[in-house]
C-alpha cells in the first residue's frame, strides 16, 4: 500500500489570508481536479486542512471534508484546528463527529503558542481520547512564523504525558532533523513524515541516512507535499537519492527502506480505519513496484 501523508488542497482567494498569502507563492494551484489526478498513482492519500488565527489563514475542514467524501475510497481528511481560538473543542467536535475528518493538523510555529502551552495540552488530551493522530506541521517558511516553537524538542514533553498518542512530525522537523531522530527513537508513536525534503536532494540524502544509522527508518512515513510536488515526482527522487554516493566514499541508504517508506501503511501506523478498498499499487513506469 502507497499512502500519501501530506498533502492539501486550497483556493488562495479565499483560505489562505493576506498574511499567509506566500503559501502559495511559486507552486501551480493546489486545485481539487489537479491534486486528484496527481494522488491517481497512490492508494491513499491524506487531505490536510490547517487553521491560524494568528497568520488569518485557514483551509477550511468543511472544504476539506466535502472533496474526501467525493472520494471516500481515495483519500482522508485531517482536521485543521486551532487551539488558541476559544471554540476549539467545538470545531474538533464537528470536525470529527459529523464531517468525519480522521486526524489534526496543527502548527504551533504558525499558530503563536509553546507546543506545551496549556491550551495545545488539552487538545491532545481530547485527540487521545477520540484517537486521533496529531500531525505538527513543520512548514513554517513565512516572516510572522515563531521558530522558537517550531523545535522538534519541544514535543518531548508531549509525548511524554501522553504516551497514546499518534505524532507526525512533518517535513522531519526541518530544520532541526537531527532532533526529530533522536524523538523517533525514544517515543513509540512518535512518528515523521518526509513532506519537502525530496526538493533538497543533499538534505533528503543526509537525513535518511542519520534516520537509517539510527535504526528509525521505520517510523518515517511518505508524503508528497502536494502541490509543491506530486507523489510520483517524489517516489523517483526518493529512488534516486543513493546516486549521491556513487563514486565516493559515502554510504548508500539500503534500498529495501527506501522502499519501505513508499509502501508503509502509514493509515495503520496511525491507527486511522482505512477506507472502503481501493485498487492495489500500480506499476506506473517502473516508479511504484519494484520489480522482484
Amino acid at each position: 500500500m502507497i499512502v500519501d501523508c501530506h498533502t492539501q488542497v486550497w483556493d488562495p482567494r479565499n483560505h489562505l489570508g493576506p498574511p499567509a498569502a506566500t503559501l502559495a507563492e511559486h507552486v501551480q494551484p493546489a486545485d481539487a481536479a489537479r491534486h486528484l489526478k496527481a494522488v491517481d498513482p497512490v492508494d491513499r492519500a491524506i487531505v490536510l486542512a490547517f487553521k491560524s488565527r494568528y497568520l488569518d489563514a485557514e483551509i477550511p475542514n468543511r472544504y476539506v471534508a466535502e472533496y474526501v467524501r467525493q472520494y471516500s475510497s481515495k483519500l482522508v481528511g485531517f482536521a485543521g484546528v486551532d487551539p488558541t481560538e476559544p471554540n476549539w473543542l467545538h470545531e474538533l467536535r464537528v470536525a470529527h463527529e459529523e464531517l468525519g475528518l480522521k486526524g489534526v493538523t496543527i502548527s504551533p510555529a504558525m499558530q503563536n503558542y509553546h507546543p506545551t502551552d496549556t491550551r495545545a495540552m488539552r487538545l491532545y488530551e481530547e485527540c487521545v481520547r477520540r484517537r486521533l493522530p496529531v500531525l505538527f506541521e513543520q512548514n513554517h517558511r513565512r516572516s510572522a512564523a515563531k521558530l522558537e516553537f517550531a523545535q522538534p524538542v519541544l514535543l518531548d514533553e508531549v509525548a511524554r504525558e501522553f504516551p497514546e498518542l499518534r505524532v507526525v512530525i512533518s517535513h522531519m522537523g526541518y530544520p532541526w532533523i537531527e532532533q526529530t531522530v533522536v524523538l523517533l527513537d525514544k517515543h513509540p508513536h512518535v512518528y515523521a513524515d518526509i513532506a519537502g525534503l525530496h526538493l533538497r536532494p543533499w538534505l533528503a540524502y543526509n537525513a535518511l541516512l542519520a534516520a537509517h544509522e539510527a535504526e528509525v527508518m521505520g517510523k518515517l512515513l511518505f508524503a508528497s507535499d502536494f502541490p509543491h510536488l506530486s507523489p510520483a515526482e517524489c517516489i523517483k527522487a526518493l529512488y534516486s537519492l543513493n546516486q549521491i554516493s556513487h563514486g565516493t566514499n559515502l554510504k548508500a541508504i539500503p534500498r529495501e527502506q527506501l522502499r519501505g517508506i513508499v509502501e508503509r501503511d502509514a493509515l495503520g501506523l496511525l491507527g486511522i480505519e482505512p477506507p472502503a478498498a481501493a485498487p492495489a499499487s500500480r506499476n506506473k513506469a517502473g516508479i511504484f513496484v519494484e520489480d522482484e
